[in-house]
């Protein structure tokens, strides 16, 4: 089941359940007094990732209750010790076969409650909330009180509040005592509830001076549903579906009546509050449903699944005193009726909203018929629903939390980041939704008995080993992480530090990044290289013929003429970019691999975009070889590939000589080579085995070290370039941070990806792989016998050392990274079975990071760690650029997720360069325009009118500024600006306004024109008044002899 959303078809049930639940049978559209349905028509909510970071850093109020909180029969154990007597789930458990589990000893913490108290300190809550056991303080139900038990709780709660800890005090989480089940038929009978008020009323004379936060009973939802509806709970009775809505009733009544008991008896001199806890889910329309023609009746009917849980209880209690009408209207002669009197007596019966959100209530709500509506782990909607539904009350967090497997022992790494997740989505409703939230109790202190589940999952934030005799608690990791919580208060923000402001230098390389440049010889203008003169209209036919004998001057073709160039760079001008990557199409420029058989068009287009892009400025930075996971030859040469590509080292000599080929022919126009990019990437392309992945990255390297010789020696003193390659430079944080093996992976990861590739070049004199990669490898045992990590030779080593200019980094996000369970298997070269990653890790994301929709995580931070981290391992001695960094945003336009990536990794970027002194030289975002659907790019698609988005003016601001000054004019540092580039300012008002432009130009020469014949037909009517006036005199007549001689002399000047 996934934790954010559950797709819940209509499953094959018993009708007793859904008789009273039937969303179905609902005629019409029925609504409570509140406004909880306006909870859908919000528009999309207001979260973080609108605001200035993409994951809400803030704290609790001082005042904010933190709890921790378990249950009776899930925790106690000691079931029939020191007189308690049987509940209704001993009964249940013991009688329902001999493979049942059931609660008898648990988590053993009637007699190790001491044990708890420490749990409890640990954590630093300032609540502890537990129920208590009505059958061991009354055995039958009612009578004589067992004085054990009672000895038991005033022990406990005496040393909670030695150590400061407020208990909150549960009367009823569904252990009733079996005498009543028995006698009465359990919450079906009206004795059951006047039984229930004596026990309270006792509780509150025995506990209530020192107890200042009661709750009558624990989602008294499930007691209905679950134990006399569908029987999965104790009692398990399925009666007919008017038994279900008995018992509702009668919880009901017996709730307010305890309520008043305290109000009238209690409250005077104990100044406690008192309440009940009721549990929800959540439920969305049905994805794409949210506009108003289409949403109105799928919100409706999401309002009547809220209604038919959470406020069957709700709304008698905290609402109008009566259900509300929709379970009414679906369950005609089933709910019984309040009178006026019992309405007015049951409203109003508690002092703060108490909420249970956890996996119990969801898994019930997955059997709701639903209809294509969507269950979702979302505690802020049900937070805002609540608040909107009934008048902004109070709200306590009572349960919170999710489940594990019964395998995961104290690293429970998933457990945290869903605990992060709701403690969020609390943070973000009273944040942004004003919602009143009071105190957050974490669910549950130990493992323990999970009802019908047993003991398959566990819930604990302390692990119990329920095998041993010893039931010690041990802190979990989701434990420590609450702790921290707790003592923070909420999530400080310790990634990222506030905005910064400044500049970045001049000369910062601001660039466009793409991948291979697609050659497009058509549309081509081919204007002037025609060498013929035709005269018109000569024969009086209206034709266009050729004059003979004469032949014009003529000019050869231009690169103008092929304007996919022009319109190309039209959009690059627009984002002021001072640099543009792209990649050459090797497979197309030498088809066989050999530079002696060159697609000449190719390579003449390439030419001309490098000198149009020097035109304006703009400096070229050129990628060898791009490789593309869509091509099947991954975009290189097909006889090359067909040999075995980079596992064969003849590819590392093919790719020298095409290598030299373009320096020789294209390197008169480039700023930066970049030979290979994300050769780390590359290499897992060949993950058949570990000797081919790690032969195929030999080689790689091999062949970057060659060019750049090539460069070096032959190129780079006539054209002054720079040679680099680009690496895949995610960075990586250990996905669980309280444990060594998450912490030893995360690192591992970096010196796999980053660390492999730069060493041989930039560590100790280059020449040699890290040691901790080599090591292992080895102790892994991917091989027997010889090492599968090649070595080089003493000739490959000089090569290799310092051949590179700069560290060129490609970014784009951050990884949750943990070992993975098994070590990578050896797999035989000739197999085709693919390996895992061959650092042996794993990826989590984190549910609170913001994701776009192809599953990205948004995390700013994450750039400044790797820059700091590159820094910290080769120091200062090479320059570093972010060659690509991006992300893709479904927005046509406004594509804000964009606009905050641009700003915030720039921002980040600055930290680096201006906190931790690393030598940043530039930035170059990814990419310039979208293909085919909106993705990555700064302007759409070219069917979408290539229009700009926001992004491009967010980005173009920044390059504008060279970084983020402050707001006085005074510290703005100049940068000139090439003499190119000048003038783009009006060049991209144009761009942006390119329909308004054409309409005005349109209505100008229309202006014009009607100017000019209004001028014409005025000056006429002159001339002929004129005339009149005056004799004429017969104009010369010019015969088809004058105009020939005329139009020849003109042919024979220009000849």
């Amino acid at each position: 089941m996934s934790t954010s959303q559950v797709l819940v078809g209509v499953p094959k049930v018993s009708l007793l359940l859904f008789a009273f639940l039937s969303v179905g049978s609902w005629k019409q559209v029925w609504c409570s007094s509140g406004d909880g349905v306006k909870q859908w028509q919000k528009p999309p909510a207001l979260s973080s990732q609108h605001n200035k970071s993409l994951y809400l850093h803030a704290t609790f109020p001082s005042h904010f209750l933190w709890g921790v909180g378990t249950s009776a029969y899930q925790t106690e154990g000691s079931w029939n010790r020191e007189g308690k007597g049987p509940s209704i789930w001993d009964c249940f458990t013991h009688t329902r076969g001999a493979n049942i589990e059931t609660g008898d000893t648990a988590s053993d913490s009637y007699a190790r409650w001491q044990e708890d108290v420490k749990a409890v300190k640990y954590l630093g809550t300032q609540t502890y909330a537990f129920s208590l056991s009505w059958p061991r303080l009354f055995p039958d139900g009612v009578g004589n009180p067992n004085p054990d038990g009672v000895a038991h709780y005033q022990r406990l709660i005496s040393s909670l509040q030695a150590e400061g800890i407020q208990p909150v005090l549960t009367l009823y989480h569904w252990d009733l005592p079996l005498a009543l089940q028995q006698l009465y038929g359990g919450w079906n009978n009206e004795s059951t509830v006047e039984a229930f008020v004596e026990y309270a009323t006792f509780c509150f004379q025995m506990f209530g001076g020192s107890v200042k936060y009661w709750l009558t009973m624990h989602n008294p939802y499930l007691i209905a549903v679950q134990g006399y509806g569908t029987g999965v709970h104790a009692p398990g009775e399925s009666r007919d579906p008017a038994s279900v809505f008995v018992v509702g009733h009668n919880l009901i009544r017996a709730h307010a009546k305890v309520w008043h008991v305290y109000n009238t008896h209690f409250r005077p001199h104990q100044n406690g509050q008192i309440s009940l806890t009721l549990g929800a889910h959540w439920i969305e329309p049905l994805k794409g449903q949210f506009n108003p023609a289409q949403s109105s009746a799928n919100v409706a009917l999401c309002q009547k699944s809220m209604e038919a849980v959470i406020g069957w209880f709700a709304n008698p209690i905290h609402g109008t005193g009566d259900y509300p009408a929709s379970l009414k209207d679906a369950n005609q002669g089933l709910v019984p009726e309040f009178s006026p009197e019992e309405r007015a007596f049951v409203k109003g019966t508690a002092d703060f909203f108490s909420l249970a959100f956890g996996p119990d209530t969801l898994r019930v709500g997955q059997r709701l018929p639903l209809f294509g509506q969507v269950l979702s782990m979302d505690l802020r909607k049900v937070l805002g629903w609540i608040q909107l539904e009934y008048n902004s009350p109070a709200v306590l967090v009572a349960e919170s939390g999710w489940f594990t497997n019964a395998s995961v022992r104290e690293e429970d790494t998933l457990a945290i980041y869903l605990m992060r997740r709701l403690l969020g989505q609390v943070l973000e409703a009273m944040v942004y939704d004003g919602a009143r939230v009071v105190g957050y109790t974490a669910w549950s202190l130990v493992d323990g008995f999970e009802w019908n589940y047993g003991y398959s999952v566990r819930r604990g934030l302390f692990y119990v080993d329920f095998n041993g005799m010893d039931r010690n608690r041990i802190p979990k990791t989701s434990a420590r992480f609450y702790r921290q919580v707790v003592m923070n208060r909420g999530f400080a923000d310790n990634k990222t530090s506030q905005s910064i402001h400044g500049q970045f230098p001049c000369g910062f390389q601001w660039g466009v990044a793409d991948p291979v440049l697609h050659v497009r010889l058509h549309p081509y203008s081919a204007q002037f290289t025609d060498p013929s003169l035709y005269r018109w209209n000569f024969s009086g036919d209206g034709s266009v013929q050729p004059v003979s004998g004469v032949t014009l001057q003529t000019r050869g073709p231009q690169c103008t003429d092929f304007l996919s160039i022009r319109r190309h760079l039209h959009l690059l001008e627009a984002t002021r970019a001072s640099h543009y990557r792209f990649a050459l199409d090797w497979s197309l420029l030498l088809p066989d691999g050999d530079p002696s058989h060159v697609d000449q068009e190719a390579l003449r287009y390439y030419r001309c975009f490098l000198m149009e892009l020097h035109k304006l400025g703009v400096k070229a930075v050129l990628t060898l070889y791009h490789s593309s996971h869509r091509s099947p030859s991954l975009g290189m040469p097909k006889p090359l590939q067909a040999v075995g590509g980079w596992l064969n080292y003849s590819t590392v000599e093919a790719f020298e000589a095409y290598a030299s080929f373009c320096f020789q022919e294209l390197g008169s126009w480039v700023h930066t080579w970049i030979t290979i990019n994300e050769p780390n990437r590359l290499a897992e392309l060949y993950n058949t085995s570990v000797d081919t992945h790690l032969r195929a990255a030999h080689h790689l390297l091999l062949a970057h070290a060659h060019v750049w010789h090539i460069y070096n020696d032959q190129y780079r003193p006539l054209q002054g370039a720079q040679v680099t390659f680009t690496l895949h430079a995610d960075w990586a944080e250990p996905a669980n941070p309280y444990l060594e093996t998450h912490k030893a992976a995360a690192e591992r990861f970096l010196v796999f990806e980053l660390g492999r590739f730069l060493d041989p070049f930039l560590a100790n004199g280059g020449g040699a792989y890290p040691d901790q990669v080599r090591e292992y490898i080895a102790e892994k045992g991917h091989t027997v016998g010889k090492s599968p990590l090649p070595y080089f030779t003493e000739q490959e080593k000089k090569k290799l050392g310092g051949a590179l200019d700069f560290i060129a980094l490609n970014h784009f996000t951050t990884r949750l990274v943990s070992p993975r369970n098994s070590p990578i298997p050896n797999v035989q070269p000739e197999s085709n079975q693919q390996l895992g990653p061959i650092h042996d890790c794993s990826f989590l994301n984190d549910p609170n990071w913001h994701v776009s929709n192809l599953g990205q995580a948004v995390v700013p931070w994450g750039l400044r760690k790797v820059l700091s981290w590159v820094k910290g391992r080769y120091g200062d001695s090479h320059p570093i650029v972010v060659m690509a960094s991006g992300v893709d945003d479904q927005a046509s336009h406004d594509d804000k997720l964009r606009q905050t990536y641009i700003r915030e990794y720039l921002e980040e970027a600055l930290k680096a360069h201006q906190l931790d002194g690393v030598d940043l030289k530039g930035f170059y975002f990814w990419n310039l325009q979208d293909r085919h659907t909106f993705h990555f790019g700064l302007f759409g698609p070219a069917h979408y009118q290539s229009k700009p988005k926001g992004s491009v003016r967010a980005y173009r601001d920044i390059i504008s500024h060279g970084g983020f000054p402050p707001e006085e004019r005074d510290t703005l540092k100049p940068c000139q600006m090439p003499a190119a580039r000048a003038s783009c300012a009006v060049c991209i008002n144009i761009t942006e306004n390119i329909p308004l432009l054409f309409f005005g130009i349109c209505v100008f020469i229309s202006a014009a024109i009607l100017t000019g014949v209004l001028v014409g037909l005025v000056r006429r009517r002159i001339s002929v008044g004129r005339g009149r006036a005056m004799c004429p005199t017969s104009p010369t007549r010019l015969t088809r002899q004058h105009w020939e001689r005329f139009a020849m002399q003109r042919v024979v000047r220009r000849m």
